[in-house]
């Protein structure tokens, strides 16, 4: 009898337990926390969506994947390269879960996880413009909640996208990308090129004037004079996996097609080398954070120009940053991130209460 009273009370515990955990995966006092999948399609997938692209040259899939729950906060990340991956953007991890923000990693078409096919008549700014709307609307983002975030080429296809569709977007975030590439290439060529030890810029000259931009000596100067002061001021030894993951695994021939063969400006026939909007960002109506680092291969100052010339422009600077300020200068870049994300959010959330509060109350009543 002794014993069946004890396991009488221990189904008891173990019920109430349930119960309790229950209570607060699903339901609980508050609503859905920030990471509960359980009313979400890609709960399986733990939030993976492979998302079919139109293309003039057939359907391909990309690879998106989500992190978090927020009605009014969801920012899509957009790599850098072209062709590099969303690896490197895996620190937000460690700042946007903290901060409640929905954000979804995204691989464009020939990157990492998404389809590859190698096609170069799919390699141009206007048809990936068109993809990032395609993944917009699979994942039923629209200006009420709609951050679109580019790094580096994500920010030049961040800027297309809002001169084409910005009225599907609430913010836009534009890191470490200059409005025009001549520009950049003149800042590389006049201001970060002689900084670099006289023998070595001489050597690389040297490669440049006969184009062997393919040279492995060519290629290892640069990587290893220019990028660690540059583009992610540690020492080689000392990168993080997610960028040399995403260095290892970018796709070679997209990168030279449209940006040539490294980060020390633009050379040859890439074809980005034209590509300016200085003129056009005054169209940019949305509100827009352009973030620069005093270490960065764009220079610092246009990127504080470009936000005085939109209309709802802020400029962020991470003293200590270069191009991936997202790692060198990890606490002061998402400090400056989240603060513009959230502050939107609010300004968005007060305009939504006025209206509220000016509203006719017999507007809707039926006569």
């Amino acid at each position: 009898m002794r014993n069946l009273f004890l396991l009488f009370c221990m189904l008891w515990i173990f019920q109430g337990c349930k119960t309790s955990f229950e209570t607060n995966l699903h339901t609980g006092d508050e609503p859905p926390t920030y990471l509960d999948y359980s009313q979400r399609d890609d709960r399986i997938s733990g939030g993976v969506k492979m998302i079919p692209i139109e293309t003039s040259e057939g359907t391909f899939r990309v690879w998106t994947k989500r992190v978090g729950n927020n009605p009014t906060m969801k920012v899509l990340l957009l790599h850098g390269g072209p062709g590099a991956t969303h690896e490197y953007l895996e620190v937000f991890d460690s700042y946007f879960p903290y901060a409640e923000i929905e954000y979804y990693y995204y691989d464009q078409l020939e990157s990492a996880y998404s389809d590859q096919p190698n096609n170069p008549k799919l390699w141009s700014i206007e048809r990936y413009v068109e993809e990032v709307e395609q993944v917009r609307m699979a994942l039923g983002l629209n200006a009420d909640n709609f951050y679109l975030y580019g790094s580096s080429w994500g920010g030049i296809l961040g800027m297309e996208y809002a001169l084409k569709y910005q009225q599907n977007l609430k913010g836009l975030i534009v890191s470490n990308m200059m409005a025009s590439i001549p520009d950049y290439v003149a800042y590389a060529n006049e201001v970060l090129g002689p900084q670099l030890p006289p023998e070595v810029l001489t050597k690389i000259r040297a490669y440049e004037a006969q184009g062997d931009y393919s040279n492995p000596e060519y290629l290892g100067l640069i990587q290893t004079h220019y990028y660690p002061e540059h583009v992610l001021r540690f020492p080689l030894e000392e990168w993080p996996d997610p960028v040399l993951r995403a260095f290892a695994r970018i796709s070679h021939d997209l990168y030279v097609h449209m940006q040539g063969p490294s980060e020390f400006g633009v050379v040859g026939d890439a074809q980005l080398k034209n590509w300016d909007i200085k003129d056009q960002l005054i169209n940019i109506e949305v509100p827009t954070l352009t973030i620069g680092g005093t270490y960065d291969t764009m220079d610092p100052k246009h990127m504080e120009w470009m936000a005085s010339q939109m209309p709802k422009g802020q400029y962020w600077h991470c003293p200590e940053g270069s191009h991936l300020a997202m790692y060198d200068d990890a606490d002061r870049y998402f400090e400056g991130l989240i603060s513009f994300i959230k502050q939107v959010d609010q300004e968005s959330k007060k305009v939504i209460d006025i209206k509220f509060e000016t509203a006719d109350p017999s507007a809707d009543t039926p006569q």
